[in-house]
């Protein structure tokens, strides 16, 4: 584990790396936000995580600390149904780094705010919502250190990959939550935002680690999307079947 001061510039840098790059993809998300929203996600995350940029630097303690700022941050100024998601979340799993930065913290944290996320949200895999990317990016990440003894930044590479194949996943899914559900089949073809935006942080979390630890990783694509065991009892296929989805549900 690297000292707290080490860890807060890490965590600084990331989130400013997150901030900047949903502020250059502002207008992509709103696009796909058009097609089946309120065509606001993207000026609500980039206005949310530009807050948390400011909250984050003035937030005092260790990384559970600043951490929970950010939540705080998108909690107060991502509207929708974004903002207690995303920074509702974040804060409730911000508790999971008291320890600080390791492998072991870190995935408590992705299973309390994947838990969390989907108290709140009330969504399933494949009612296409942020869940779907969420999931196997967690459950991956999750495998990748406890069941193939992989280093964080390994294992991070494989759950970017994995929450990139849930975004694809929510392509040709019909809508269950949310207002894009109100377009009933006419959901199907268009690319979830919420999942996207997941994806940019999650792609911005690994740069800033590679970049800290003077380290790469490979990608891979065909990373598995979910572990063999389902500790939620969810169909293990569901990230890549929608078949096998519908089952479950």
């Amino acid at each position: 584990m690297a000292d707290s001061d080490t860890e807060r510039e890490a965590l600084l840098a990331a989130i400013a790396n997150v901030a900047d790059r949903l502020a250059d993809e502002k207008e992509h998300l709103t696009d796909l936000d058009s097609a089946i929203g309120d065509a606001d996600h993207g000026a609500n995350m980039n206005r949310g995580f530009g807050a948390a940029v400011e909250e984050a630097e003035s937030a005092e303690g260790e990384a559970t600390d600043v951490v929970k700022a950010v939540g705080r941050a998108l909690v107060s100024k991502v509207g929708g149904a974004s903002g207690p998601l995303y920074g509702g979340s974040i804060m409730a799993a911000s508790a999971e780094l008291e320890g600080g930065i390791t492998a072991e913290t870190t995935v408590a944290f992705g299973e309390a705010y994947l838990e969390k996320m989907q108290d709140r949200g009330d969504a399933p895999i494949g009612a296409k919502t942020m869940v779907d990317a969420v999931t196997p990016a967690v459950h991956t990440y999750k495998k990748s250190i406890e069941t193939d003894d992989l280093s964080p930044l390994e294992a991070l590479g494989k759950a970017v990959d994995a929450a990139e194949r849930g975004v694809d996943f929510t392509v040709p899914l019909r809508a269950k939550k949310g207002r894009a559900s109100y377009l009933g089949w006419r959901s199907v073809g268009h690319q979830d935002p919420g999942a996207t935006s997941t994806l940019f942080v999650l792609e911005e979390l690994l740069a800033t680690a590679e970049d800290y630890l003077d380290d790469e990783t490979e990608r891979d694509a065909a990373a598995p999307a979910e572990p063999d065991v389902d500790p939620d009892g969810t169909n293990p296929e569901a990230a890549d079947d929608p078949a096998a989805n519908e089952e479950a549900e």
